[in-house]
């Protein structure tokens, strides 16, 4: 009996969206995978800060329409590499919304050089940042 693996891109995105599910942020569940080399280096979901309240208990704080209590997916997953000394340069993350602004430019900062991404969400700059910086965006679309 043949079955169908997934590929890898889907394989990672996949679990992406299984970090997704640890989100304490109810108003956007977003995860990330950090890979290099078919390995995972690191994992984040939105979420608030470490030891601080959730956003679903406490309520959220909103800014421009958008809950600034929580450390986004992206963010979280860098920081847990840099906090456990793990190397991230010339790596790839698999995010189920694209990144905003901020979170795009720690990425690109941080030496990972692929973005895949499910759906994008809110800023279009990114994409002529990745152009200038030579990060690349991957749109994996809806599956």
């Amino acid at each position: 009996m043949t079955t169908s693996r997934v590929g890898w891109n889907e394989y990672f995105m996949n679990i992406a969206e299984q970090v997704a599910t640890r989100s304490t942020c109810s108003r956007k569940n977003v995860g990330a995978v950090i890979v290099r080399d078919k390995t995972i280096l690191s994992t984040g979901y939105n979420g608030s800060l470490r030891g601080a309240p959730h956003c679903d208990d406490a309520g959220h704080d909103l800014e421009n329409d958008h809950c600034v209590r929580t450390v986004h997916a992206e963010a979280n997953a860098v920081a847990q590499a840099a906090k456990h000394g793990v190397r991230i340069d010339e790596s790839e993350i698999y995010v189920t919304a694209s990144p905003c602004l901020t979170c795009f430019k720690l990425i690109a900062n941080s030496g990972i050089k692929i973005i895949y991404y499910k759906e994008f969400y809110r800023d279009e700059r990114i994409t002529e940042y990745a152009r200038q910086t030579g990060v690349t965006l991957v749109f994996m679309g809806e599956h």
